[in-house]
This record gives structure tokens, C-alpha cells and sequence, in this order.
């Protein structure tokens, strides 16, 4: 699998830890195809509990327009055959990651596509970045941003944007073509001292393990 070809998704919740009984109130998501954005989902969800003023004002998302909303296992439901078993792409990953598989674990889902972290890719190839917060990052290499960060599927589109711009300056920058999956995921982890060097002994034009 190619790592222009996922599903780069995103999520608001009432807190930071579904362990603690936090509950997603928002996913946005958008399908890659080839680099090409080919499909969007977005929806907010009813958790069954009040949001924090906090949480409002993080995201403007209010108790009124969640109480309007369908519940979690009705968006998370339509949410799992939308993303098919695609692998996934989040900014720090391990967050979405654990919303998404404690949602899907209320709905007996199982996901099944793995889980790449463009938060983890930035540090190891914009290491000269201020942070590597989404918003500082969207910056920092100068796309363009027209809404609200920390609403669910404005975050994905960013999200999106970013990994392509990185995932073409790795071709432009060593040559790489057609990069797959696998690697980036090994390159996520590479000790950033080690990157490099790591990328550098890449000549060809395939990397597709």
C-alpha cells in the first residue's frame, strides 16, 4: 500500500482519555487516492453527556448543537464503512487512535487498517521546525489555512495537505518514488539523529516494503 492512498481522519472529544469515559463529539475525515482527496466525511455525535465550557470554547462546539446530533453509535457506525479497512493517517495518532478504537469497540468494530502519525513523520524531517504542532507546521511551510482549527474535519484537510507536502519533498529531497506505507512507518521511527543517513542510503526509486 502506498502512503498517498488512506484515510486521514480526526477527532473532538470531551476530554483527553476514553479510559476516563471521554467520548468523541466530532470526526472529520478525508480519503486519499493517489495524493487525491476523493471522498470527505464529517459529523458531530451526542456523547450522552455535557461538554465542558472548556471543550466549547476549544472547539466551538456547544451542548445545544450536540443535542441536536446523531448519537456516537450512529456516526461511528456509517464512519466504520466509510473508512473499509483503509490504513489511517492522523497528527499525533496515538489520541485518535485510542478514540477510534474505543468507539468502535462499543459498537463491536474492529479497525483494521494501521495507524500512520504525520506528528511523528514532521519531527523527523522538519526537526528545525518551531514545534511540531499542526497549526505551527501548516505555518511553517506555508499552506494555506482558511478555518477554524480544532474542528474535526478542517484538521483532517490540514492533516492531509501537510502529509502530501512531505510525503513529495521526500521524493523531491532523495529520489524516493511510489513510497509505501511500511516505510513510512519506519521512517516515523527512526532515532532522528539516524534519518538521514537512513533516507540517504535509499537509491532507488521504489520503496515499497
Amino acid at each position: 500500500m502506498l502512503a498517498n492512498s488512506l484515510i486521514v481522519l480526526d477527532f473532538e472529544t470531551t476530554g483527553l482519555s476514553p479510559v476516563q469515559g471521554d467520548r468523541a463529539i466530532e470526526i472529520g475525515a478525508v480519503k486519499l487516492e493517489n495524493g487525491i482527496v476523493c471522498d470527505r466525511f464529517q459529523a458531530l455525535m451526542n456523547p450522552g453527556q455535557p461538554i465542558s465550557p472548556f471543550i466549547e470554547s476549544y472547539t466551538g462546539i456547544s451542548n445545544q448543537m450536540l443535542a441536536k446530533a446523531p448519537s456516537c453509535q450512529q456516526v461511528m457506525t456509517d464512519f466504520a464503512a466509510f473508512i473499509d479497512g483503509s490504513n489511517l493517517l492522523a497528527h499525533n495518532a496515538s489520541f485518535d487512535a485510542r478514540f477510534l478504537n474505543s468507539e468502535f469497540d462499543r459498537i463491536g468494530e474492529t479497525v483494521r487498517g494501521e495507524f500512520a502519525c504525520s506528528l511523528l513523520l514532521a519531527r523527523r524531517i522538519y526537526q528545525q521546525a518551531p514545534n511540531h504542532q499542526l497549526g505551527t507546521l501548516i505555518d511553517y511551510k506555508n499552506i494555506a489555512a482558511n478555518g477554524r482549527f480544532h474542528r474535526a474535519l478542517f484538521d483532517a484537510e490540514m492533516t492531509a495537505q501537510l502529509w502530501l507536502i512531505m510525503l513529495q519533498e521526500l521524493n523531491t529531497g532523495y529520489g524516493i518514488e511510489n513510497i509505501s506505507f511500511s516505510f513510512i512507518k519506519r521512517l516515523a521511527k527512526t532515532p532522528k539523529a539516524k534519518v538521514n543517513a537512513l533516507l540517504a542510503s535509499y537509491t532507488s526509486k521504489d520503496v515499497n516494503y
